[in-house]
């Protein structure tokens, strides 16, 4: 389904925030019969619905958006709306049409669009793809999850997309290079379960892309795919590292050696993952790698890491305070802790406790000295869930503050403090950007302190 499909028909766009709102203008410039817009979350934190937004679709509220939701030809939901919410099953139920703007944009710009996701990575690798595209004078939008609704994006030849499980979930289109960067349990309380996340995940790849790249590595990801056509970075015969010709490890493309590993900023294996994928979909879109290496290896090295992944403090201690509030799952926070081995490390975890299983987390500890601070919702639990591990300290605190102070004083000079939460940010703070300000501003206040 386009957007041009939707003229003369009743819409009801559900949800009143960005993606909402683009929406909303979108459609309207197509000519709908009747367009109202729907929110049932709305509170005080919610922008105000006025001027043309108010003209194109009066926005309900509450309860009473259910009987507009059913009354429509098409539903187009925000991607904040869960799989399992009741109204949603119901309309689903009722035959009811329901898309969304990322689907009714990837029927118009699927051949000119990069999508990725992955349960982590996705960002890292969909961020490094656009930087390195513009640096061999492939000029590109970039978009989706990461910040910009595709349906605000302005034409352009090429684009690339963050892309989240729940704008996958209701393509009917798949990007001309589809990307996954991991699969791992994540959002199973808005999905439904682990089989229904990663059906969502994977319909990114279930409506013919011309090519398919994925991070080869992944043993999750192997499973799920089978013997589907991919090209598997990480593996010998693409993108992968390797040793090079001064015996350090290199970045190579099949055998043809590119960069040092050196030049890559970031820290962690998963890194070097994920800037092979992105060496592969360049590869996959005609680019010559090789012969453009040298203008890779600067761009690659000028690349900025995203904020609060793996974002390092300066501390006049001597230690490394590490922001890594977005790592919200277990298999997350033990790519960070990867990140830093071979050091003292303390890392500080928990938050909203989806009632996750951390057991990967205990397994993957179990030979691992290291410092483990637990603080509210979660931490106890996950604390409790490392008990009996013989290298493994652990204690509980009352807050994010605390913790931090107790790090100071447990982590030796040159160690690591890593906020690594393995859990959501939301109900001790407004967002994970929150949780990211209370953590640099309990660093400062320690260190003067």
């Amino acid at each position: 389904m386009r957007l041009s499909d939707l003229r003369g028909r009743t819409v009801a766009v559900w949800g009143a925030g960005r993606e909402g709102r683009a929406a909303v203008t979108a459609i309207a410039a197509h000519g709908p019969a009747d367009l109202v817009a729907v929110d049932d979350s709305a509170n005080f934190l919610s922008l105000p619905w006025e001027g043309a937004l108010a003209e194109a679709a009066p926005l309900v509220t509450g309860e009473d958006g259910f009987a507009r939701l059913a009354a429509a030809e098409v539903v187009v939901r925000s991607p904040g709306v869960p799989q399992t919410h009741p109204w949603l099953v119901e309309l689903r139920r009722r035959g009811v049409t329901v898309t969304q703007g990322t689907a009714l944009w990837m029927a118009d710009h699927a051949e000119r669009t990069v999508g990725v996701t992955g349960s982590k990575g996705k960002s890292t690798t969909s961020s490094l793809i656009s930087h390195l595209l513009a640096a061999v004078d492939r000029p590109n939008v970039f978009g989706g999850n990461i910040g910009v609704p595709t349906l605000d994006l302005p034409e352009a030849e090429l684009y690339v997309l963050e892309l989240s499980s729940y704008q996958c979930s209701d393509l009917t289109d798949s990007p001309r290079v589809a990307v996954v960067t991991a699969l791992f349990p994540e959002h199973l309380d808005a999905h439904g379960g682990e089989a229904e996340y990663y059906r969502d995940k994977l319909n990114l790849l279930a409506h013919g892309p011309r090519t398919v790249v994925v991070n080869g590595a992944d043993p999750r990801l192997a499973l799920e795919l089978g013997d589907r056509a991919a090209v598997r970075a990480g593996l010998p015969d693409t993108a992968h590292v390797a040793g090079g010709p001064d015996g350090t490890p290199w970045f190579h493309l099949g055998d043809r050696p590119l960069f040092p590993r050196a030049v890559l900023p970031l820290v962690g294996r998963h890194n070097e993952g994920n800037l092979c994928v992105a060496l592969a979909v360049l590869d996959a879109l005609g680019v010559d790698v090789v012969a453009r290496r040298d203008t890779l290896a600067v761009a690659v090295a000028e690349f900025q890491g995203l904020a609060h992944r793996l974002t390092e403090i300066v501390d006049p201690s001597g230690l490394t305070f590490v922001d890594d509030t977005l790592a919200t799952s277990p298999y997350a926070a033990m790519h960070a802790i990867d990140a830093y081995e071979g050091r003292p490390l303390t890392v500080i975890v928990g938050g909203a406790d989806r009632g996750l299983d951390y057991t990967p987390l205990r397994e993957h500890l179990a030979e691992r000295e290291i410092t483990v601070i637990g603080i509210p919702d979660s931490g106890a639990r996950i604390v409790e869930a490392l008990a009996g591990l013989p290298k493994v300290r652990a204690e509980v605190v009352d807050d994010l503050v605390d913790a931090v102070r107790l790090a100071r004083g447990l982590t030796p000079a040159d160690g690591v403090v890593l906020l690594s939460p393995a859990a959501p940010s939301y109900g001790r703070f407004r967002n994970f950007e929150h949780r990211s300000e209370v953590f640099a501003q309990a660093v400062r206040d320690t260190a003067a302190g």
